[in-house]
C-alpha cells in the first residue's frame, strides 16, 4: 500500500504517510489516503463524473496542502467523492503547477460505507520530502 495511517502523530485527528517513486505518484497516494479516511472502500467510488482541477504553489508541501484541500472542497461543495488517476507537475519560474485528473461519484452511504468526515488538511507535521534512491514521502494530518 502506498500509504499508511500513523496513530502516533495526532491524537484527535487522522495522520498518514504516503509514498511514491515519483512526486506525481506521491500525490496520487496522498489523495487515496485522504479519501480512504472518508470512505471505507475506495473501489466503491465509480467513474460517474470526470474531474480535472489545478493548484499551484511555490513549495511542494503547500502544494500538497492545496491539492488535498481541493478534494475535501469537492466533497463538501458537491458531495463528490473523487479518485485521482493522473497528476502532472511542472515548474514555471518558482511556482509548481499541479494538474489533476480523475473521476468522482456522488457520496451515497448505501454505496460508499463512510468512515469519518474530513474537515480540512492541517499544517501540523505537513511535509513532502525526496529520499535519495527511494522516491518521495509525505506526511499529512487531517482534521476530522
Amino acid at each position: 500500500m502506498p500509504y499508511r495511517f500513523r496513530e502516533d502523530i495526532a491524537g484527535g485527528d487522522v495522520a498518514f504517510e504516503a509514498t511514491g517513486r515519483t512526486v506525481e505518484e506521491l500525490f496520487i497516494s496522498a489523495a487515496d489516503a485522504a479519501m480512504n479516511v472518508m470512505v471505507e472502500k475506495l473501489e466503491t467510488i465509480r467513474p460517474d463524473q470526470k474531474i480535472e482541477f489545478e493548484v499551484a504553489h511555490s513549495e511542494l508541501d503547500m502544494l500538497l496542502f492545496r491539492f488535498l484541500n481541493e478534494l475535501i472542497f469537492l466533497k463538501d461543495s458537491r458531495q463528490l467523492l473523487v479518485r485521482v488517476e493522473k497528476v502532472s507537475l511542472e515548474k514555471r519560474e518558482n511556482i509548481f503547477i499541479l494538474k489533476a485528473r480523475g473521476y468522482g461519484q456522488a457520496a451515497d452511504p448505501l454505496k460508499h460505507p463512510l468512515n469519518v468526515d474530513v474537515k480540512a488538511v492541517t499544517l501540523h507535521r505537513l511535509s513532502v520530502k525526496e529520499i535519495a534512491g527511494e522516491g518521495w514521502t509525505a506526511t499529512a494530518v487531517l482534521d476530522v
